[in-house]
């Protein structure tokens, strides 16, 4: 069964420049109020709406399709100062109908902005050449901190409170999505009715999970895509116990040698030619083609100058209490009753496959529809399992960032999670 093929929900960008940024997208339970019939909370509510209003973006096509969208900050800390930046985008036709979803891009460190929004998912894509915007027609819009953030956003956008809510990223964000939305079904329990969030789902690409079986799944995916060589990948094996702890001086070794090979190929994407600009390819990110234009984002708001990732090295270094590994918090998850698909572009090499694999063989979780190929129109899209509370389904021939790679059967996968439907299992 095909699912619709209009917009298929509301996508919304959030988070600070500097560490966190978040993109959501998203059906909603009633239509817009008239502004006539709002009480006085609800039209100061539109008021600060209309401020964050985005009337259109340098470079915009003239022949855009009409959508609302709104950017701006809202403050989750006022004794630290502290304010997540958003970018919410209405989906292009009936918006009122249409799902919330929230979009978390990893790093940790990277932007929602200059990778989701500009490269992906984004109802825009940033030129390569020139500083002009093109239409995407693939565009998804056809913490306790970010916790804080969604309460005082649904305050801010009263009539998106009840529609179904889903949160959704890739790389990094599988430390970001679930918990969040661990803290979601947590405080859903006790948090007073105006507070509750109506989450329904999440979604993860080539997701970072668990410290352990990434790095193992790294190595054993070089082998068998015959990119290391057997002396390496025996060194591995006798020096590194593959845990992110207390690495040797051998394992380091291996490990530095590993690296080195990522120089001359794109560790994100195998068989996409290397750019020579390294990755990203800075040519066509957002920050160097809008941002280089002015100083200020006056058009979103942001009052200040922008890169698409923060000094990663350095947020590694000072992050000491990231956990290792999330899997105990998407064990939980898989028993609320959420609907969990975890997705992976196969020709990825930085969480390829292989370790998405093995990160979930330790949750260790019953399957009830096995390994099968599902179909983009009349060839393979990828293949997938249905485990007892979450879904596996993988992307064939696409990177770690899978909808810049394979823009249409990222929609198409997109689509069937919100529609909750198994992907087609036949060619159409």
């Amino acid at each position: 069964m095909k699912v619709q093929t209009s917009s298929p929900c509301l996508l919304l960008l959030l988070g600070s420049l500097a560490l966190v940024t978040l993109t959501v997208c998203g059906p909603a339970a009633s239509a817009r109020p008239e502004t006539g019939s709002l009480d006085a909370s609800a039209t100061a509510a539109m008021e600060l709406q209309e401020l964050d209003r985005v009337m259109s973006l340098p470079g915009q096509p003239a022949y855009s399709p009409e959508f609302r969208q709104y950017s701006g900050y809202v403050t989750t800390d006022e004794y630290l100062g502290k304010a997540l930046f958003y970018w919410f985008l209405e989906a292009t036709d009936k918006p009122d109908e249409k799902p919330l979803v929230l979009w978390l891009n990893g790093g940790p460190g990277c932007s929602s902005i200059g990778f989701g929004q500009a490269q992906e998912l984004g109802p825009f894509l940033v030129k390569k050449d020139v500083a002009e915007l093109e239409l995407n027609p693939y565009a998804w819009n056809q913490a306790h901190g970010s916790y804080t953030f969604l309460i005082r956003w649904f305050q801010r956008f009263p009539q998106h409170k009840m529609k179904e809510f889903y949160i959704a990223g890739e790389s990094y964000a599988g430390h970001y999505v679930p918990q969040l939305a661990n803290v979601i079904v947590d405080q859903n329990k006790i948090a007073p009715k105006e507070n509750y969030i109506n989450l329904k789902g999440i979604m993860i690409g080539n997701a970072y999970m668990d410290g352990d079986t990434d790095l193992l799944g790294i190595v054993d995916s070089a082998w068998h895509h015959a990119l290391i060589s057997d002396k390496l990948y025996s060194d591995f094996q006798k020096f590194c116990n593959f845990s992110l702890v207390d690495l040797s001086k051998e394992c380091n070794a291996a490990i530095d040698q590993f690296n080195a090979l990522y120089s001359i190929i794109d560790i994100y994407s195998l068989y996409t030619p290397r750019c020579e600009l390294g990755y990203p390819n800075f040519n066509s990110s957002f920050a160097a083609q809008i941002g280089r234009t002015s100083s200020r984002f006056d058009f979103l708001k942001i009052p200040m100058g922008y890169d698409p990732c923060s000094q990663t090295n350095s947020i590694n270094r000072a992050w000491n209490d990231s956990d290792m590994t999330v899997l105990p918090i998407v064990k939980k998850l898989t028993q609320s009753g959420l609907r969990i698909w975890i997705y992976s572009g196969d020709t990825d090499a930085r969480i390829p496959t292989t370790s998405t694999r093995y990160t979930l063989k330790k949750l260790g979780l019953p399957i009830k529809e096995d390994w099968s190929p599902w179909f983009h129109h009349k060839q393979v899209g990828g293949w997938s399992v249905v485990f007892d509370g979450l879904t596996f389904v993988t992307v064939r021939g696409a990177g770690h960032m899978v909808p810049s790679i394979m823009p249409e059967q990222a929609l198409e996968l997109f689509k069937y999670f919100l529609a909750n439907q198994n992907l087609p299992s036949k060619p159409f």
